[in-house]
């Protein structure tokens, strides 16, 4: 193998340019970290804000990306096997150390995520910040649980569609929004036990299927997101 990987490096912040695909040393892992060879990787709004500089923590130079797909290339500990398909997000990645914008990232133990898929690399790399979202929406900001009631706005965003498969998986009763008659099929297919099309009263359309409403909401179809809680 050789010794040195694409990346692209930051070494300032700024505007596009700044992102500069250099060649750089594989990272070596230390005790504790397992290596990843990189087969996909998402993009994300937060990398935008760290690339301008607006972000609230990290510093340059720097490897962007907080999140990456591949599979292990190296882990000192011999927890995961060679060639194991892995995903590792957050905790600092891209910011406090080099991230997954990169052919190889060196990462904690703790944050690397095994499973098994015969998805393609492409579809794969739009996953884990995508459903890490949808999780901590749904169970941090939401705090749902089976029985409960939750409404989706912006059903036929990822994160809304996401939404709609786990509350569903765990029990949930699901209504989701639309603006196209047209997504009404797959929102349905999903798992939305009640498709309402967005005409500008969807709070009215609630109340008619669900009495006094529901019991929490998320919404992502507008630039500011919200989660209103299902419980106290």
């Amino acid at each position: 193998m050789s010794k040195d990987m694409r990346a692209v490096v930051i070494d300032e912040p700024g505007p596009p340019e700044v992102l500069q695909l250099r060649t750089r040393p594989i990272p070596e892992p230390a005790a504790g970290e397992v290596l990843i060879r990189v087969k996909a990787f998402g993009l994300n709004r937060s990398e935008l804000h760290f690339r301008q500089g607006v972000a609230t923590n990290g510093s340059f130079p720097r490897i962007p990306g907080i999140e990456a797909t591949g599979v292990v290339a190296a882990d000192p500990s011999g927890a995961l096997a060679a060639g194991t398909q892995v995903v590792t997000l957050m905790g600092g990645m891209g910011r406090e150390f080099d991230g997954g914008y990169a052919e190889y990232v060196a990462v904690p133990a703790g944050q690397v995520i095994p499973f098994a898929s015969e998805l393609p690399w492409e579809q794969l790399g739009a996953v884990p910040e995508m459903l890490q979202t949808a999780y901590g929406s749904l169970y941090t900001g939401v705090r749902a649980a089976p029985g409960q009631s939750l409404l989706v706005r912006g059903g036929t965003s990822s994160i809304g569609m996401a939404l709609i498969v786990l509350a569903k998986r765990d029990g949930l009763r699901v209504y989701a929004t639309t603006r196209r008659e047209q997504a009404r099929a797959r929102l349905e297919e999903l798992g939305a036990d009640g498709v309402l099309i967005d005409d500008g009263a969807v709070a009215e359309q609630v109340r008619a299927l669900h009495g006094d409403g529901v019991d929490g909401a998320s919404n992502w179809w507008e630039p500011t997101f919200s989660r209103t809680p299902c419980g106290p």
